[in-house]
């Protein structure tokens, strides 16, 4: 069976403070969830509280980004060591707003996912089409090449340790929402690519999160398609009754 996954990514919000009294107060809500790994992307600067407040408890902790040398003059990055020292379990690679923001490609997504899984980290990688690309009808060239470049050069034994996430651009921090169906569609797309790259097995085995604006209102019903195995959740997951009502849908 997949392992379902539903992970939050905090962005560019929550000071250390902020961040230990989030887990405090999440801990209790989703205390016996076990259908579901958990799991908290936070910013660099909140990992080691939050690493620290999440003892115990069945919440894992990952990172927003990293870079893909082990060190160097780099400044302003950090290193997968960093981030396993610091208490990170998971790292995002690829999130739609590095990509658009910060000049990510699928090159240098592929070297930080390949640097990740061989400090031992696990990986969400997320890769998904504009709206241009969406009103073109060519959602599948796109996903399906975005797939190919990202995982080019990772063994199929490290996919143990991926987790890809499809985030449609056009659904991130807009509101919209793709239906179920749009869903399951992409993530299907992208299980039959990994089927090809690697083996039937690797594919049936893969955690394909949806990533587009899932929250607590439209969980359950994105979690019920067959090909969508938990969510990258934005917004939702800054509040802790509305990111443990998730995982309650997901669990």
């Amino acid at each position: 069976m997949r392992k379902t996954v539903i992970a939050g990514n905090w962005k560019m919000n929550m000071t250390p403070s902020a961040a230990r009294a989030f887990v405090e107060e999440l801990k209790p809500l989703v205390a016996g969830k076990n259908g579901c790994d958990i799991v908290l992307c936070v910013p660099y600067v909140d990992i080691a509280t939050a690493a620290e407040a999440a003892k115990g408890s069945c919440l894992h902790i990952g990172a927003e980004n990293v870079h893909y040398e082990a060190s160097g003059a780099y400044t302003g990055e950090v290193s997968s060591s960093m981030l396993l020292e610091a208490g990170a379990e998971y790292v995002i690679v690829g999130h739609s707003e590095r990509r658009q923001y910060f000049g990510e490609t699928d090159h240098t997504v592929n070297l930080r996912a390949k640097a990740a899984l061989s400090a031992g980290m696990k990986v969400i990688l997320c890769l998904g089409e504009l709206l241009e690309a969406r009103q073109a009808g060519i959602t599948e060239e796109i996903v399906s090449m975005q797939t190919k470049l990202d995982l080019a050069g990772i063994a199929e034994e490290d996919l143990s340790r991926l987790i890809i996430a499809y985030e449609p651009v056009w659904a991130i921090g807009t509101g919209l929402t793709a239906t179920p169906e749009q869903a399951d569609e992409a993530c299907g797309i992208i299980r039959r690519v990994v089927a090809s790259l690697y083996s039937e097995k690797a594919a049936s085995e893969l955690t394909i999160q949806y990533g587009g604006s899932m929250n607590e209102k439209n969980a359950a019903e994105l979690l019920a398609k067959e090909n969508v195995d938990g969510g990258l959740i934005g917004g939702a997951s800054l509040v802790p009754a509305k990111f443990a009502t998730i995982v309650a849908a997901a669990d």
